[in-house]
């Protein structure tokens, strides 16, 4: 049986699958505008589902409702199993349910109680990586939250440090050398990150991509129906597919051809995608004549990566 291929994510040393879980998904119903309810059962179930399928590392946040309860209370006996990475910067705001929250906060105090919210949630010792969740260059520099991150990485509280934050950010953080991990969107349908992810990871950041199958093709995950048409349509993606191969298992292989993209957070709460998933991930990048092929037509109808980071 074929197996998930493994990625070095960066100067972390950590070996992570090239396909990881994104468990936003499993945020519940009452968090944020989310009108799909979610059952205890379907959260164990997709949990352990992912463990038992290969996958070694999971995304979470803070922020995303009952996800890191919810893995902390499912699969925190498995916690050998996997990496967990998850992200600070909200602050909670007792007032909805007792578990709303409200904005963030970017002082050292409320970065060093998101860390230990998270632990204990979480029910784990550690965090394999802790990113600030949407934080600008100017949120650092005056919040002194980089002093923070690396006080509970000296309190072995976490073990390395990231950010998922917007592209316009990055080549200043890339700059200081601070981050051990970047995160952000890249996929077929949005390029702009494609050039950027190459110069960071051949910095020695570790590459965390989200978006790598664009939310999932409409009508069988959350994609924007035009978006997909029209990129479909216009770079005549249709005639590339395999025969059989549907248009998400496409764009995740275009995803997983990028060689410097380390691993991809695809979220689910459903365990046939989850499974679909992973058997598109153990085949493996784009055949390179197609993915040559797929970036040519994607920059002929202006698909195209930022040319540089003066341009993000």
């Amino acid at each position: 049986m074929a197996q998930l291929s493994k990625a070095t994510l960066g100067r972390t040393g950590l070996d992570v699958t090239r396909l990881s879980y994104g468990a936003m998904e499993i945020r519940s119903e009452w968090a944020g505008n989310d009108d799909r309810p979610l059952t205890e059962t379907q959260a164990e179930t997709v949990l352990n589902a992912l463990l038992d399928a290969g996958i070694n590392f999971i995304d979470t946040a803070d922020c995303y409702g009952r996800s890191e309860e919810y893995i902390g209370r499912f699969i925190s006996h498995r916690r050998d199993e996997y990496y967990l990475a998850s992200k600070c910067g909200c602050h909670p705001d007792h007032g909805q349910k007792g578990l709303g929250w409200v904005g963030k906060i970017w002082t050292k105090e409320n970065v060093h109680r998101g860390v230990d919210d998270s632990l204990r949630r979480l029910k784990t010792d550690y965090l394999d990586v802790m990113q600030f969740h949407g934080a600008t260059v100017e949120d650092c520099e005056q919040g002194a939250v980089i002093d923070a991150l690396n006080e509970a990485r000296d309190q072995g509280k976490v073990r390395w440090i990231g950010t998922s934050s917007a592209l316009e950010h990055k080549p200043t953080f890339l700059e200081w050398g601070s981050f051990d991990v970047f995160q952000f969107g890249y996929s077929a349908l949005d390029r702009t990150t494609e050039n950027f992810i190459t110069e960071a990871a051949n910095a020695g950041t570790g590459m965390i991509i989200r978006g790598g199958v664009a939310q999932g093709e409409p009508g069988e995950g959350r994609g924007n129906a035009d978006r997909w048409q029209q990129a479909f349509d216009e770079a005549k993606l249709d005639e590339l597919r395999e025969e059989g191969e549907s248009r998400t298992a496409f764009i995740l292989r275009f995803t997983l051809s990028h060689p410097h993209v380390h691993t991809t957070i695809v979220g689910t709460r459903n365990v046939d995608h989850l499974l679909e998933n992973v058997r598109t991930a153990e085949r493996g990048p784009l055949a390179p004549d197609v993915y040559t092929e797929a970036k040519r037509r994607l920059d002929a109808v202006g698909l195209i990566p930022a040319e540089s980071l003066e341009n993000v």
